[in-house]
């Protein structure tokens, strides 16, 4: 059924403006976001399409471009784009809580950003987030790519970039694009690594956090670190 055709108080921009949006399902304020579906598809029926391609809408959060541009409906440029501006204002405003506050008053927080910013990468990713005395976050940069090794992360750079930042802590994160987050013998040889060269100028490693596609693992809670 097309949103023209429903009554007036079940349309997503009127249910919207009379109850708020928390009235309205997901499905409703992606529709809201997509505005038209495509030839002979609603668009609330395009919206339960994509939120079930993705697996909800956490899933959408950590969608990329490529994977918009396969959805039919989104292959051209204004939906995907305003689609993804979206992505990255959530992305965003998780940042902006990390900055606000001290980091681990929310560590689901600290989870939640690293997964929209890594989970999705075809290939290996390693970061980190530099923090202040405080443990809230200063900056995140994307280091090194590809298969991640001790020989492929240089300590030598995390130190550098740690004291660029001025920074007192970090976490360090990476992503498995194989789906699991369960840390490999490699991974916990570079985290005792990277804390060892880091602990050198007095920066302390506070957590390892690994993440995939609606997963992350904390190598702190685990007790490896």
């Amino acid at each position: 059924m097309a949103l023209k055709d429903l009554p007036a108080d079940a349309r997503p921009r009127e249910k919207l403006l009379a109850r708020g949006a928390a009235a309205l399902s997901d499905t409703e304020l992606l529709a809201l976001l997509l505005r038209t579906g495509t030839a002979g598809r609603g668009v609330l029926n395009m919206a339960e399409d994509v939120l079930l391609r993705f697996g909800g809408l956490a899933g959408l959060l950590h969608a990329g471009s490529e994977e918009l541009r396969k959805v039919h409906g989104l292959g051209g440029t204004a939906k995907r784009s305003e689609l993804i501006a979206v992505l990255e204002l959530a992305r965003r405003a998780v940042c902006e809580q990390l900055r606000a506050r001290e980091v681990f008053g929310s560590p689901e927080a600290v989870k939640n950003y690293l997964q929209l910013h890594l989970a999705r990468r075809p290939h290996e990713v390693f970061a980190a987030l530099f923090l202040d005395a405080q443990n809230r976050l200063i900056a995140m940069e994307e280091l090194f790519r590809g298969t991640l090794t001790q020989t492929s992360v240089y300590p030598r750079e995390v130190v550098l970039k740690s004291l660029q930042h001025h920074a007192a802590a970090v976490v360090l994160a990476h992503n498995h694009p194989s789906g699991t987050v369960q840390p490999s013998r490699a991974d916990e040889a570079l985290t005792q690594t990277l804390k060892a060269a880091l602990a050198l100028v007095d920066v302390r490693v506070l957590d390892h956090v690994i993440v995939a596609p609606g997963q992350a693992l904390s190598m702190a809670e685990k007790g490896l670190i």
